[in-house]
Formats: structure tokens, sequence, C-alpha cells
């Protein structure tokens, strides 16, 4: 079986957890016997095998035009497969172009959709109106859709009520726990003293985010609810990589006040190396996720996999990775239904995001069980192998289809 799987982010370009998944999906589906992969990715050319990347063919084409562009490139060298996986609206058209000039199959992974992240009108301008007809084309006309969870299937149908439901399968993301355990003792313990000296970090009891700041992570309404968590507690917000200069804007704002009237928090901008970042998560006592869109969270998975309790909002996929009271604590929160997801009483979120944390840190030994049980979860549930073999059932669905 001949796969050409194209994607915008893949190493050593990767932004979010649409890079990983397709990372880890590829590694693991290289391992199957009789499949043979290509990977089809932006921002220029890679060094491995069966890694192709693309890059503008003009200086002048910028936003919306240059993924156009760089779709034009996949899908003309595309000259033969079995099939075609598109991830997120970037790949989408390469992936519904290359599908109609070989009369192949387009199966899409759904990591989010475009309608239900309006925000995203900050960060393209126009350019949101071109990705929301892209996604929408794309969806409509493929032969197959994965689902990250059962909540992204659900918003897949609701959105475009065009898609057979038939066509719409769940497959959960995973995670590689081989990479995601605790680090060597000696690697950690150099680590974690190069961190604490390079950013001031302290030994206090200690939450932790990370995330690109964007609106649908939550980190504004996190900022605001840190305003009622005792001092005691170290917060470190890894965030970068903001969508827009106004959101950038307002979390700095956010984090300037907090270090005046609360203090005890580190913001750490850099987009740290992975072994870094798992250091650092296995030093801290629990892990956030403040988000009002997340279609499943691989970062969750991520602290799990690392014996870290969750904080999280109830809402999308999360519940199907975070058991409440069993793994974490889940947030209520009610939302509008006009796409954004935005609370419809922020104040309640607020205060209620930060009664959570107040909870898990009121009982730490707890918080340590609630921790290993999530590690056993991910070990049970959400390993890449288990992954692709579901993937590969997809695929030979779609196929006997066709």
């Amino acid at each position: 079986m001949k796969i050409n799987i194209i994607t915008r982010e893949y190493p050593p370009h990767i932004y979010g957890g649409a890079g990983v998944h397709v990372f880890e999906l590829s590694k693991a589906l290289k391992k199957e016997k009789n499949v043979n992969i290509d990977i089809r990715c932006f921002e220029g050319k890679r060094d491995q095998d069966g890694v192709f990347g693309y890059e503008k063919s003009s200086s002048l084409l910028n936003g919306v035009f240059e993924t156009l562009d760089i779709d034009n490139q996949i899908a003309n060298d595309i000259k033969t497969t079995d099939l075609v996986h598109s991830h997120t609206w970037y790949a989408n058209m390469a992936g519904f172009l290359a599908s109609k000039n070989l009369n192949v199959p387009h199966i899409i992974t759904a990591h989010s959709l475009e309608p239900l992240r309006p925000w995203k009108a900050e960060q393209l301008g126009g350019g949101y109106a071109v990705s929301s007809f892209i996604e929408k084309n794309a969806y409509e006309s493929a032969n197959g859709i994965i689902a990250v969870s059962n909540a992204m299937r659900n918003d897949i149908l609701k959105v475009y009520p065009n898609v057979d439901p038939k066509k719409v399968f769940t497959v959960l993301n995973g995670i590689d726990i081989n990479v995601y355990k605790k680090a060597d003792k000696s690697f950690y313990q150099k680590t974690i003293l190069e961190l604490k000296n390079k950013y001031n970090i302290n030994d206090a009891p200690t939450a932790i985010f990370v995330g690109r700041i964007t609106r649908q992570k939550g980190l504004v309404y996190l900022m605001k609810a840190l305003e009622q968590v005792p001092s005691d507690i170290q917060i470190i917000l890894c965030a970068g990589a903001p969508d827009t200069p106004e959101i950038k804007k307002e979390v700095d704002e956010l984090y300037e006040s907090l270090q005046k009237n609360r203090g005890n928090i580190v913001l750490i901008s850099d987009m740290l190396p992975v072994e870094k970042l798992k250091c650092l998560l296995q030093f801290s006592d629990c892990f956030l996720c403040p988000s009002i869109y997340e279609p499943l969270g691989i970062v969750n998975l991520e602290a799990m996999a690392l014996s870290l309790p969750v904080v999280a909002t109830k809402t999308g996929g999360i519940p199907e990775v975070v058991q409440d009271n069993v793994t974490g604590l889940l947030v209520d929160i009610e939302q509008k239904d006009d796409g954004g997801g935005q609370p419809i009483y922020p104040d309640k979120f607020i205060n209620d995001f930060s009664d959570a944390i107040r909870i898990m840190f009121s009982n730490l030994d707890n918080a340590k069980l609630m921790g290993e049980a999530g590690r056993k979860r991910v070990e049970q549930h959400f390993t890449w192998d288990k992954i692709a073999n579901q993937t590969l059932e997809v695929y030979k669905a779609v196929l006997d289809s066709k």
C-alpha cells in the first residue's frame, strides 16, 4: 500500500499537536509490512528518505496564496499512490487536487475545524474566508475523515452536515510512551539545574502550562485565574508563538500584572527542546490545560505520560483523555454556541479554574496518585502502534469502498 501523507508541519518545523501527530503516526506506520509512506511537507527541503519538503515559488506570495502555491506543487509531484492523507486545511487542497488528478481516495485527519476557530480571523484576516472554503470543500468531497476524538466527530457532522456519517471514523491521538517517560536521573538533575538558573525557577510546588499563545488555548483566562491562586504555588508558563501581536500584548500585560501583584510566576517564551521540556514537566506537580477548544489535546497525554495530574477544561475531546477525579480535575464551562466557544460566564469559569488548582495543591499526595493513574491510562489506551493499526483499518475500509 502506497500512502502519501501531506502536512504543513514536520520535523524540524513543528508548532503544535498536528505536527507531532503526523511525525509519530508516520513513524508507526512505517513499521507495518507492505506499507510505503511518503511525507510531503512545507518549509523547505528535508534530508530524510521519503520526506519531501516544499517552499513557495515566489517571494511575492504570502498568507493563503503561499499555502495554495505549495499545495499545487505537492499535488503535481505525486505521480502514483494508492491514497493521499492530508492534515489541517494547509494541506487539504493538495490532498483534494492529488485525489482528483489521480482518481485515488483522499483521507483527512481532523485536528481542528475552521468554523470553530473564528479568532483565526485575527491572524489570517481575509485569508480566514479562504481557509474556511478550502476546508469545507475538502471535507465534503473526502472519501474518509478521521476524527481525533468522538467529540471531534460530532463537531464535523454538525459543522458540515453534507458529510456522510459513514465516512467519519474516530481514531484517538496517541503518544510515544518510550519517549515520554521520566528522564535518566543524572540528565534530569543537570537539565533542571540549568533551567532553574536560566529562568529563575525555585523549588516551590509547581503548576505548569505548555501551549501556543492563541485564543483556543485559554491562556488569557488561566492568567486571570492565577490572580486567585496562592503565591506559594509556583507557576511556569511555557507560552510562545503568538497568533497575533494583539494577543501577545494582552498576555504580556497580564504577566506584568501577575508579577507585580502575585509573583512566583515564570514565563518561558522560548521553544524548548523536547528533552528539556520533559524535564520541566517531570519537575512540576500539576499540568494546566485551560483550553476553550481542544479536539483531543496531545499535550495532556504528554503530561499524563510523565505522571502529572491535569487540571483541564471539560470541553471537546479532553474528557476522553482526562478522567475527572481519577487522572485529574475537569472544570465545567458553559460555552457560546456561535462557533467561538468563548465561556458564557467568563468570571465563573475563571473562578472555577482557580478553585480546581487550589484543590489539586491542597493534597499533593492525592495529586501524585492521579499522576500515576494517568501514566497507566496512557499506556493502556494511547500508544502510537495502536493508533497506526486503527488508521490502517480506515485506509483499507476506504480503499475497499471506492
